[in-house]
């Protein structure tokens, strides 16, 4: 049971294409196949940075590519009804239980409002999902239409996540266009988000450093 079979399952991926949809309706930047082939890999390649086995590379990659379904249920409470959902999906296919458990664990504890990085894919897939803040996630261009949230996602023109060769930091570093939206809406909408990413960072055996334009802010 592979991260490839999870691309292409049929159902997951009718999942993943109506829960971003629904979030397209209710106002809410991309969270469609852009957004969790992005988070799948950036958790899987996080994983292989700090040796973790690949089986566990694995596991975070495919829980990046699925963590995302339970939006199609409700934005709220997405990551608990996606575990619930994955479970379903993950079973059907055959996984090993030791295995659903740790993915499903991570998609349920994903989101900042009640996620807590419990294992190290569960970390691994908090930051990779965080981190992904990019222009191209804002559906309209039209920048006299946008939010809070579409300004600071659009004035992001370069968003890295990297290991310094020490392997004692995990650094998110931007790029912000002040030109679209000011630093401080950024903290203002993601605060919550990145002490999440520090304790995942802990969670890890890291400490997480925020970067703007160079400026050290965590």
């Amino acid at each position: 049971m592979t991260y490839e079979m999870i691309l292409k399952d049929p159902a997951i991926n009718t999942y993943i294409t109506h829960a971003d949809a629904t979030l397209e309706v209710l106002g809410y930047t991309e969270h469609s196949f852009a957004h969790v082939t992005r988070v799948a890999q950036t958790a899987g390649r996080l994983l292989e940075t700090l040796h973790y086995p690949q089986r566990t590379v694995e596991l975070a990659k495919i829980a990046g590519y699925m963590h995302d379904i339970g939006n199609v249920v409700n934005r709220s409470e997405h990551s608990q009804s996606g575990a619930v959902m994955a479970f379903r999906l993950l079973d059907r296919m055959g996984f090993d239980p030791e295995e659903i458990a740790v993915i499903v664990s991570a998609i349920g504890n994903h989101d900042e409002g009640t996620g807590v990085p419990v294992s190290a894919v569960a970390a691994a897939l908090i930051l990779a999902d965080k981190s992904d803040v990019r222009r191209s996630r804002v559906r309209s261009k039209r920048t006299e239409t946008f939010d809070i949230h579409d300004r600071v996602n659009y004035s992001v023109t370069e968003a890295q996540l990297y290991v310094n060769e020490d392997q004692t930091q995990v650094t998110l570093s931007l790029t912000v266009d002040t030109q679209f939206s000011p630093v401080m809406d950024y903290f203002e909408i993601f605060m919550r988000r990145m002490n999440l990413c520090r304790q995942a960072a802990k969670a890890l055996g890291l400490e997480f450093k925020l970067v703007i334009n160079r400026q050290n802010m965590l």
